[in-house]
């Protein structure tokens, strides 16, 4: 028989985008105010893997990768997931958009062994963990490295991507030390 354990905190982490900074800027400073202070922030980076959000988001979207300083309990990433989605109804009722949909916001949180990423949407590798929200493994880390698998978005796959998350992991193992 196991033995149940808590599970370790971990980083909380969240990806935004949209295609004005402005709206990188309002969420960032939303986020913060909500979750606490940034850790580690990275530069924008252009999203071009797809045009899925082409049509609600429109063009030359730009994304930015944040993670925040203090360590969560990973149960906590159904609340990240709908607290997301409520600053991006906030955003839009401000008006003055020329598209749909101004920001997406995704939370997930990283630990030493992988990405986990919060979603709506059920899709055959994704497991249901209460209030309408999804997770699904995106990324995991083996053999020094992080690797994808085959539902993995695109742009995950980037080497800027994975630079990223090993400033991220490095940063969790020093505050798992102590």
């Amino acid at each position: 028989m196991g033995v149940l354990m808590p599970p370790a905190p971990v980083l909380l982490f969240c990806a935004i985008y949209g295609n004005k900074l402005a709206s990188l800027q309002w969420a960032r400073e939303k986020l913060v105010a909500q979750w606490g202070a940034l850790a580690l922030i990275s530069p924008e980076l252009p999203f071009t893997e797809t045009q899925y959000y082409e049509a609600s988001m429109g063009r030359d979207l730009q994304k930015q990768l944040l993670v925040f300083e203090e360590l969560q309990p990973p149960e906590a990433l159904p609340t990240w997931k709908l607290e997301s989605n409520r600053l991006e109804a906030e955003f839009q009722a401000l008006g003055g958009h020329d598209v749909a949909r101004a920001v997406n916001i995704d939370p997930g949180y990283i630990t030493l062994a992988k990405l986990v990423l919060a979603t709506t949407k059920d899709r055959d590798h994704r497991l249901y963990i209460g209030q309408g929200i999804f997770a699904e493994v995106t990324l995991h880390f083996k053999h020094g490295r992080w690797q994808h698998d085959r539902w993995t978005y695109a742009d995950y796959q980037r080497p800027e991507y994975h630079e990223f998350l090993n400033q991220c992991r490095e940063l969790l193992k020093r505050k798992l030390k102590g």
